[in-house]
């Protein structure tokens, strides 16, 4: 137990008259929040407002229809119409494929949702203009959620998908009310001819006519032809029950990268107590090692070490607290430890780096590197197309959304690599490579300087005479 002889007393309320000690806590404090609040709420401020180019599959399956002679193709005319709106456009990046392409871009993780034109639109709508059906069967558009490729993203496209259905249906009702309207008419003076009664069989064809619309059950049938359009909303991409909606692979990353992050802090005292330069307090002990000389080189190798072997145990673990007691749904698991462990190991070097560059504000800059910009622009909750231009540009290099699509395309989409993985690999390795560079370079310049971390110990006060007793 370490117990300096001559250290000098201080009292609480003395300590607290410092300025050296209210001002930087005040400023590093009052920072981090304002930029934490401006990070986080500036990225959910406006979802909807910020979206830009959110991809949506669209789906034009109709086969047509024949009406007195004259070829009817709804669906063409309702996709073109979609495509062509100005309310959408930059919003949405509309991508006209078959059936099976869109679902293969579900699968893949390239789109949020689709919306289908069934094979019998025009012939489901056209039917509602002819005789009455004793069983009709109402026009559907299909709605297909993606919640893999982010709940609320997929939530986004359905409502856009929704919305249009409504907007459809209503123009498709006022054209068949219209031509309903218009064929009544013609009709009651064909009936009054040929009953030949002139004038007044025409009217009364008409008496009939409005008696046949007060019917019972004419009502519904007046309201299936204003509103004739159905959406059916169902999973285009099937996700277990346990995928919590598509969240858990944001939040399964978000342990890897605290793994990474936290570990490197917890390495780097751990390394500084082992070597004599920070104390390790257990509860009212105080113990201190002989300080050893060491370079700076060699403390980060020696930390980048134990970081990557202890990436494999905290992956592992991580990995057994998820699938084996919560019991998400995931497959793919010798690949799920193995990228794991990768990302937390670049994770933690990229922190052991920062500490390295910056010393004790290592842990803040880290932290703001690593969770402060990189959450709001990881793409886990809030798609990245409904997110200011800041935090997209962000998106292109930030550690975490890299590993969010690498998580999500081996819990999600079968570990594809069209579907984020291989993207997710490439910029884990970089990011590894980089934090490697960074680190060494930074202490071997740091050495080079001079500047050794045994050299910069405060000199110690000279003693305090002590009268005798």
């Amino acid at each position: 137990m370490h117990r300096p002889a001559h250290a000098l007393r201080t009292s609480a309320r003395g300590l607290l008259r410092r300025k050296s000690l209210w001002l930087p806590s005040a400023a590093i404090l009052g920072v981090l929040s304002f930029v934490l609040s401006l990070l986080y709420l500036g990225a959910n401020d406006n979802p909807a407002g910020s979206m830009k180019n959110l991809p949506i599959a669209l789906v034009d399956a109709d086969r047509g229809t024949h009406v007195a002679g004259r070829r009817i193709d709804l669906g063409k005319q309702v996709t073109a119409r979609i495509t062509r709106s100005a309310e959408l456009k930059s919003k949405v990046t509309w991508k006209v494929v078959d059936r099976r392409t869109a679902d293969d871009l579900m699968g893949n993780d390239k789109v949020f949702g689709a919306l289908v034109v069934p094979r019998d639109f025009s012939a489901s709508v056209a039917a509602l203009a002819g005789p009455p059906q004793r069983h009709p069967h109402p026009p559907t558009m299909t709605v297909l959620t993606n919640p893999g490729a982010g709940s609320f993203g997929s939530n986004m496209a359905a409502e856009i998908n929704r919305e249009i259905v409504r907007k459809t249906s209503a123009q498709v009702g006022e054209q068949l009310t219209a031509q309903l309207a218009q064929q009544a008419k013609p009709q009651a003076k064909e009936q009054a001819r040929m009953q030949g009664g002139g004038m007044r069989a025409e009217k009364q064809a008409e008496k009939e006519a409005k008696k046949r619309a007060a019917a019972p059950g004419a009502a519904a049938a007046q309201l299936m032809i204003a509103d004739p359009i159905k959406a059916e909303v169902r999973q285009g991409h099937h996700l277990g029950d346990h995928s919590g909606l598509g969240l858990s692979a944001f939040f399964y990353t978000l342990v890897l990268v605290l793994g990474g992050m936290l570990g490197a802090n917890v390495i780097h005292t751990q390394v500084d107590t082992a070597l004599g330069y920070v104390a390790n307090d257990k509860g009212p002990y105080r113990v201190l090692a002989p300080a050893q000389r060491i370079s700076r080189v060699r403390h980060f190798a020696v930390g980048s070490v134990l970081m990557v072997v202890l990436s494999m145990l905290t992956s592992a673990l991580a990995m057994a607290a998820a699938v084996g007691v919560i019991g998400i749904d995931a497959s793919h698991l010798p690949l799920l430890w193995i990228f794991g462990t990768c990302a937390t190991a670049a994770m933690g070097l990229t922190a052991l780096a920062l500490l390295a560059a910056f010393g004790t504000p290592g842990p803040i800059v880290s932290m703001l590197v690593l969770i402060g910009l990189a959450i709001p622009s990881a793409g886990g909750t809030v798609p990245l197309q409904a997110l200011p231009p800041f935090y997209r540009f962000l998106a292109t290099f930030e550690p975490f959304r890299q590993v969010v699509d690498g998580v999500r395309s081996i819990l999600y989409f079968d570990a594809r690599t069209d579907a984020g993985l291989g993207r997710a690999w490439t910029m884990t390795g970089i990011g590894f490579a980089v934090a490697l560079v960074l680190g060494f370079a930074v202490t071997l310049l740091y050495d080079g300087k001079g500047l050794h971390r045994f050299a910069l110990h405060a000199k110690e006060p000279d003693p305090v005479p002590v009268p005798a007793v």
